[in-house]
């Protein structure tokens, strides 16, 4: 069944400006023909200068832990000014990585840069605002040009370190992590690599009651809980991803949080689908962002955009000027996704010439209350997908930003009631999907409705259609969606909804 209803009145909406239809573009053009103001991203610059950690004692066997030879060969680039630290081909067993400004870190093709399973390595350290989490594969705090580059494969043995739900499980892989040894809770829903991984919590929290002051050293207990994704930046500027592979991380892949002039281009990030919180990107409260031709297959939510915290004065938006351009992701609770955290802002995002397959939603735009804020000015387009399992398009704020780690939430979340969830000014244009659950959801709050949406030149393949509640002032123009559901248009406490041809 088609529906095409048309409207008496065209809805004039105040939606972000679309963009000229590029196809294969070079990143540049896609700079150049935004639908805001994007600023030029910088790319970071060496000098010539070559540091292979071979040259420092590193033995690329898998039995040799070559963390301190990596460092040295960091820090001699860094005394040298700068340069290029190369990681040449073979298995390269290490502890943490702390980047340094003015270095690449490169790695060659047959590089494999396998993270140490012994936790021991990963002494608990401040992570960004959140708190005291085990330390980051890679880290970088407060650089500046700086890279991570070539072909080379890191892996951060984070399946010692995630729990994994039974429920999300086949019964042969549930027997496998039994096989494992670890442990498993209660109520035999989840299963945890180690005891302390189980227990961490509850030491946390009961920790959290003697002293609001722990130091490092009590908090060690809890380090198999609080576990950190592979690749971590904070407050980095003028920053280059290009090439390499992030895969089987002990939380998120990569998070770079209140970074400027970030680049990402042609870098794979691998989690198995069952990976407890193993999200692909969660790019927070960052500025001026281009991911360019990335390829995701990830246990949680893809390309991710987060804005968390508070609002600094004079900033609408801690979140702005993204371009995602020409990446494809094969598996993600979403493939393009905006929030659950909002609360801090965002504007002037933009998502475009994107393949999803597979994935549980495509396109994604989610918060709630006590973790939103005001986002606006997005630009979807061109979003190609098949053979996603719910939604091909849902935006959602009832969304509630548990953290899905434990088996059950034994602290209670702070919630700041004013910190309600705002989406208006949307772009959703030139979006094919061949296979979903449902087209289109929409579910604002009675307060907060969805708002000034524009659908333009959508066709979808669902059985469900496009169902609706508080929201207000959408646009639904040349969307066609093909469905057995009947009635495939559902509406509820919702105004000036327009269907036109």
């Amino acid at each position: 069944m088609i529906h095409r209803l048309a409207a008496t009145v065209l809805l004039i909406v105040s939606a972000a400006g679309q963009a000229p239809a590029l196809r294969a573009a070079a990143l540049e053009d896609y700079v150049a023909h935004a639908p805001f103001k994007m600023p030029a991203v910088p790319l970071p610059s060496f000098p010539d200068r070559n540091f292979s950690i071979a040259d420092y004692g590193a033995v690329g066997d898998g039995q040799t832990v070559d963390t301190k030879a990596i460092a040295q060969a960091i820090a001699a680039c860094v005394a040298a000014g700068g340069g290029h630290v190369v990681i040449p081909p073979g298995l390269w067993l290490t502890g943490p990585i702390e980047l340094q400004s003015n270095v690449d870190l490169h790695t060659e093709r047959g590089a494999l840069v396998q993270f140490t399973p012994d936790h021991t390595a990963y002494p608990m350290v401040v992570h960004g605002d959140r708190g005291y989490y085990a330390e980051s594969d890679i880290t970088g705090v407060g650089l500046r040009n700086i890279a991570v580059t070539g072909e080379g494969i890191f892996d951060g043995a984070g399946d010692t370190w995630r729990p994994a739900r039974k429920s999300k499980a086949t019964d042969a892989q549930w027997r496998a992590f039994l096989a494992r040894g670890g442990v498993v809770s209660n109520d035999g829903a989840d299963w945890w690599p180690t005891k302390e991984a189980m227990a961490g919590e509850d030491y946390l929290i009961a920790l959290g009651q003697r002293t609001k002051t722990p130091t490092q050293e009590e908090l060690l207990p809890g380090r198999d809980f609080k576990r950190s994704p592979l690749f971590f930046l904070d407050q980095c500027e003028t920053v280059l991803l290009d090439g390499m592979t992030l895969r089987n991380s002990p939380s998120g892949l990569f998070e770079p949080t209140r970074c400027a002039n970030l680049t990402v281009r042609s870098v794979t990030l691998f989690n198995e689908w069952w990976a407890q919180n193993g999200d692909g990107m969660d790019i927070n409260n960052c500025q001026n962002v281009l991911i360019y031709r990335c390829t995701l297959s990830t246990g949680d939510d893809a390309i991710c955009m987060k804005a968390n915290g508070t609002q600094h004065p004079g900033e609408d938006a801690a979140l702005r000027n993204v371009i995602v351009a020409e990446c494809t992701v094969y598996h993600g609770h979403g493939g393009f996704v905006v929030g659950g955290t909002t609360d801090a802002g965002m504007r002037n995002l933009w998502a475009t010439h994107c393949d999803f397959v597979g994935t549980d939603t495509g396109i994604r735009v989610k918060s709630g209350l006590g973790h939103g804020g005001l986002v606006h000015d997005v630009t979807m387009d061109h979003i190609y997908m098949r053979d996603i399992v719910n939604d091909a398009i849902i935006f959602d704020t009832h969304y509630d930003n548990t953290p899905v780690s434990a088996s059950t939430l034994k602290a209670p979340l702070p919630r700041d009631p004013a910190k309600t969830p705002e989406f208006h000014d949307v772009l959703v244009s030139e979006v094919y999907c061949l296979g979903a659950g449902t087209a289109i959801s929409i579910t604002g709050l009675p307060d907060h409705p969805i708002n000034r949406v524009k659908f333009e030149n959508v066709a979808i393949t669902a059985k469900r259609g496009f169902h609706a509640s508080q929201a207000k002032d959408i646009v639904l123009k040349g969307v066609k969606i093909t469905t057995p559901e009947s009635p495939a248009v559902t509406q509820k406490d919702t105004s000036n909804i327009q269907f036109v041809n």
